[in-house]
């Protein structure tokens, strides 16, 4: 079984995409952990704010299969890929992390960057894992949180039942 920590956001009617996203993996792969929602700033672009967080589950699914599942659910969410890298989302799901298994191949990176460069990921993920060492760096989840400019990023919590 391999630990995997997934991460999601939505700002187009977010509250009710990161429900339907939370059901569908639920669905799929049984019981999550769930860390707290934040709300946050649109990144690299003007747009509403984002409601972020990131879920944990164990599974013995592959990475490939675990990206076909997020793009399946993607779809539900009536996402349609090519559309601009910074953008408004109804539902973006990232695989962050695969156990410790660091691979590029086209359309997956392990870890993704995301889990060192932004707040809204970094933050939810170290709820979750804080002594999780990150397969690259060999830090914590808590040493890379506690070096993080969080000043760079306003997170705010949001109180959401999922």
């Amino acid at each position: 079984m391999a630990r995997v920590y997934l991460g999601l956001g939505s700002n187009i009617d977010a509250e009710r995409h990161l429900r339907m996203g939370i059901e569908q993996l639920r669905q799929r792969f049984g019981e999550l952990e769930l860390s707290t929602v934040y709300r946050n700033r649109s990144v690299g672009f003007d747009g509403d704010d984002f409601l972020n967080m990131v879920v944990g589950f164990e599974s013995e699914a592959s990475p490939a299969a675990i990206q076909a599942e997020i793009e399946r659910i993607h779809g539900l969410a009536g996402r349609q890929r090519g559309e601009a890298r910074y953008a408004s989302r109804t539902l973006d799901i990232d695989l962050l992390l695969y156990d410790d298994l660091v691979t590029e191949v086209p359309g997956l990176r392990l870890p993704r960057p995301d889990v060192l460069e932004y707040g809204f990921v970094l933050r939810p993920l170290t709820e979750l894992a804080p002594e999780l060492a990150h397969p690259v760096t060999g830090r914590t989840m808590l040493e890379h949180w506690q070096a993080f400019d969080a000043d760079s990023e306003s997170l705010t919590a949001v109180d959401l039942d999922l």
